[in-house]
């Protein structure tokens, strides 16, 4: 009887350690799935892009699943905060206003605000000139993003700064004649000028912002901050990250 006993306990632990190794960890990562290369959602309705790819390379290094989850962009941060997702990965520019309300990754890539417009109109646009140079233009971005706070900061006195809720709606009201310029993440411009409506547009002068830091956010104290970050050097340190850049962009972005 003792035997028996001893062997029925034996197997309960062991189902209960199995049990234990099946249960993964799984994580929610917010996107905004509206901004091309980085997130949008393909023909079947699958959020994709370069940030989902690299969201899904970290949580590999991590050992969990993740599962996406899409939000408005005004809404984006108080999704995280209100326990929607576990982390952002939505090329979020690190800011000090928002480092206010949640922490920030490492960087994991690196964005430049450019101005595009016609190539039918010359607009040499730099950061000495362009004050003058759009001075009474009508000039769209994407609302609460780092280019609509540059505009309503350097130009919101001399120009008429619309914006839009996406950044497909201002290239479209750009193409439509509606906006004399748009100033938007360049690498997002660079996808979007290879298109065929694109095609007749370009980057005019060179970057007004060549700095900006992109990074995951987490809410305030989340030690998944710290898991990310040894994620990310993992993914990048082995070759990973190149690959997925590489799929993107014929140039590093990191």
């Amino acid at each position: 009887m003792q035997t028996y006993k001893k062997l029925l306990f034996a197997v309960v632990a062991t189902l209960a350690f199995a049990t234990h190794a099946l249960a993964v960890e799984k994580l929610k990562m917010g996107v905004q799935a509206a901004y091309p290369p980085f997130n949008s959602k393909d023909a079947s309705g699958q959020v994709v892009g370069f940030d989902v790819d690299i969201g899904n390379a970290l949580c590999a290094k991590m050992k969990v699943e993740c599962e996406v989850v899409a939000a408005d962009w005004d809404a984006i941060i108080p999704a995280l905060n209100s326990d929607q997702f576990n982390f952002l990965i939505s090329s979020m520019s690190i800011t000090d206003e928002r480092k206010q309300v949640v922490d920030f990754t490492a960087p994991y890539y690196s964005n430049k605000l450019q101005f595009i417009a016609s190539k039918a109109v010359e607009l040499n646009v730099d950061k000495a000139t362009f004050k003058q140079t759009l001075a009474g233009k009508n000039i769209g971005a994407p609302r609460g993003t780092l280019a609509a706070e540059w505009l309503q900061n350097n130009l919101g006195d001399v120009a008429t700064i619309v914006l839009y809720d996406t950044q497909a709606d201002a290239n479209s009201n750009l193409a439509a004649g509606h906006l004399d310029a748009v100033l938007a993440d360049k690498f997002v411009s660079y996808e979007w000028l290879k298109s065929e409506v694109g095609k007749s547009y370009e980057f005019k002068g060179t970057p007004v912002v060549d700095n900006d830091k992109i990074g995951i956010a987490v809410r305030k104290g989340d030690p998944l901050l710290e898991r990310l970050n040894t994620a990310l050097k993992e993914i990048i340190s082995d070759g990973t990250y190149k690959k997925i850049n590489d799929k993107y962009f014929p140039f590093s972005i990191l």
